[in-house]
């Protein structure tokens, strides 16, 4: 039988493995206390079973360590699939381990980000999934580094995708949906536009995404139950090791593309960061004014919230591959537009913060007699005080 027809049997048990083992996993979940109970925060308004990324997890491991060996009998690059994909399994098992006991014991931070850098090192140690080298875009040479600045690279952007995929957990079925857009867009340009072609970086990408829409009519609303800090951790983990094979890629275009697929999450991530620092909190304080937070207090119901996100993802999965496809100048005009576009989005939500709006400020100046006026005669004022 051809191995392609056994790789869709694969997709097809990773599917089974994880819709049938969620609700196993959802009792154990009760039985040992992985249970998040309502609190300012959370959107729940009764106890709901957490730690459903176990499913996942088991089902992909199951799936790569097991059913895939079986079917590739050909080395690629002088090395089996097993011994590819071995320590990319047990740096996740750490970082699933660790967010499994965060589950059912709330750990600090610092415990959470050591195992996440943990399940990195590894990576770093016995894969070829590393930051060792990047190409300046629009015309720039290729830099390639050390062993120790590749380490802190590689640690860097796991640790930091892992917890921007994290912090957008906060409404059902968000985490599942994203991943799924982003990953089978990352798998596309993987297989079509990438310099060098691996294919056991696609086949491992299908096989993630099949785990995770198993797992997923259980988690979409209403869900009952959520990824919690095993799947969150651990989706997030592999997505960030995945990933790296785009960023060291000889084309601008090539490193772009994760960046711009995941950026629902960085985007996110990176404007809670920089609007905490504005109003004087810690970079890492929680709070409710993530863009789902902010849909739901505009009106959105659950559920309209989470497509208006998964809109977003698409849009940013569409201008990901666009740019495979488009001249420099294309590109430069879609990445400006990308980011104008953002920008207003984010002021219109108000996720900066209630009255930070910058660039809405500036075109109110320019088309606004009376605020340009006002403007300048409170700034006048100021020098003068």
């Amino acid at each position: 039988m051809p191995w392609t027809i056994n790789y869709i049997f694969v997709l097809i048990g990773t599917f089974l493995i994880a819709i049938v083992g969620t609700p196993l996993v959802r009792s154990l979940a009760f039985r040992v206390g992985a249970v998040d109970n309502p609190n300012a925060r959370r959107i729940n308004k009764k106890p709901m079973p957490s730690a459903g990324g176990l499913a996942i997890f088991l089902a992909f491991v199951l799936a790569t360590l097991v059913f895939m060996p079986m079917i590739i009998q050909k080395d690629v690059w002088h090395i089996s699939y097993f011994r590819y994909i071995l320590p990319v399994a047990v740096g996740g098992a750490i970082v699933v381990l660790t967010g499994f006991i965060d589950d059912i014991f709330e750990l600090k931070p610092l415990p959470k980000m050591l195992g996440i850098v943990i399940g990195a090192v590894i990576v770093w140690a016995f894969t070829d999934f590393r930051f060792d080298s990047f190409k300046i875009p629009f015309g720039g040479p290729v830099i390639q580094f050390g062993p120790v600045l590749t380490l802190i690279l590689t640690v860097l952007w796991i640790a930091a995708i892992t917890n921007a995929i994290n912090l957008i957990d906060g409404l059902d079925g968000l985490v599942g949906g994203v991943s799924i857009i982003s990953l089978m867009t990352m798998g596309v340009i993987s297989y079509f536009f990438l310099y060098d072609t691996d294919i056991f970086l696609n086949l491992t990408i299908f096989v993630l995404v099949a785990a995770i829409i198993g797992f997923f009519p259980y988690n979409y609303h209403p869900a009952i139950i959520y990824l919690g800090d095993t799947g969150a951790l651990f989706i997030g983990f592999m997505i960030g090791v995945l990933s790296l094979q785009g960023l060291k890629n000889a084309t601008a275009v090539a490193i772009l593309s994760p960046v711009i697929i995941l950026g629902v999450p960085i985007v996110d991530t990176v404007v809670a960061i920089v609007r905490r620092k504005l109003s004087g909190r810690p970079a890492m304080e929680a709070d409710k004014m993530h863009l789902h937070h902010r849909l739901l207090a505009m009106g959105f119901t659950h559920r309209g919230a989470v497509l208006v996100v998964y809109a977003i993802a698409i849009l940013f999965s569409l201008i990901a591959l666009l740019l495979n496809v488009s001249s420099r100048l294309g590109g430069i005009l879609l990445l400006l537009s990308l980011l104008l576009g953002m920008e207003i989005l984010i002021e219109g939500l108000e996720i900066w913060g209630v009255g930070r709006t910058p660039l809405f400020n500036l075109l109110k100046f320019i088309g606004n007699s009376d605020y340009r006026q006002a403007t300048l005669l409170k700034w006048k004022q100021g020098r003068k005080n």
